[in-house]
């Protein structure tokens, strides 16, 4: 008698002493299963819902399993999904969006005080890192401000990977740059914040690092580290991981700012 669906396939696979191959819909059903303890259930649902329409319509594409895992842990996925829901989200654009400061130069908020600049994904830190190879050991953000980020041109503090920036630096905006620079001296001044489709975009690759537990590794990467790294000659990747609570604090803290 044939088994009449994968789990069954599986239980009997199983007994027959083997390990039945990892499939989209496992995926699925592990995402179900996820649980983010610093992410409220409201956003959690929400986000996985969109990450299982990803996986449907990978399915559906007839994506390989290794390339989904291997977009899953990258950040890969995240990176595209977040960018839907922002883009979604930008079509009748908020108040935050509609009346913000921020203008090219300012770049108050690319002094990256606590040293970390942010949580990035594998994806996000190599094509960052691409992106400022050719300005090697050129003179950079942190002869404008020690604490600024690598990515700035110290002469026009304009961004010199802005095609390339990460996830947060799309997200953040203010309503005030007086507050921006306020902040950056050690104020807490009211005016700046994150868009709200920044949870969604840490929510779905925090959901990612719990769904592909034992089957891959799902880092993140400190955004100062790679771009320093980048422009002092260092591999994209070599000690700028993040230690994996990282991610569960931008959340707690990304749920806290979208009032979570």
């Amino acid at each position: 008698m044939k088994p009449t669906s994968s789990r069954a396939a599986r239980r009997l696979a199983k007994k027959q002493g083997k390990s039945a191959p990892l499939t989209i819909g496992d995926l699925a059903d592990r995402v179900a299963k996820a649980r983010v303890k610093s992410i409220p259930d409201g956003a959690q649902t929400r986000a996985k819902r969109i990450l299982q329409a990803y996986l449907q319509s990978a399915q559906n594409y007839g994506m390989p399993i290794q390339d989904v895992v291997r977009e899953i842990a990258s950040g890969q996925a995240a990176w595209r999904l977040g960018h839907a829901v922002r883009d979604e989200m930008l079509k009748t654009p908020p108040d935050a969006v509609r009346k913000a400061a921020c203008k090219q130069g300012c770049a108050f908020c690319c002094i990256l005080s606590g040293g970390e600049g942010g949580v990035i994904t594998e994806f996000e830190a190599t094509q960052l890192h691409t992106a400022l190879i050719p300005f090697k050991g050129d003179p950079d953000g942190r002869e404008w401000h020690p604490e600024a980020c690598a990515a700035l041109d110290p002469e026009t503090r304009g961004c010199r990977a802005y095609e390339a920036r990460p996830m947060i630096c799309r997200s953040f905006l203010s309503l005030d740059a007086a507050a921006c620079e306020a902040n950056a001296a050690g104020g807490t001044e009211q005016g700046a914040g994150l868009l709200g489709s920044h949870l969604d975009y840490l929510a779905i690759h925090a959901l990612c690092r719990q769904a592909l537990k034992g089957i891959s590794q799902v880092h993140t990467y400190s955004m100062a580290a790679v771009t320093s790294g980048a422009i002092d000659g260092l591999d994209a990747l070599t000690n700028t991981r993040q230690k994996p609570s990282a991610l569960e604090i931008a959340c707690k803290d990304g749920s806290h700012a979208a009032g979570g």
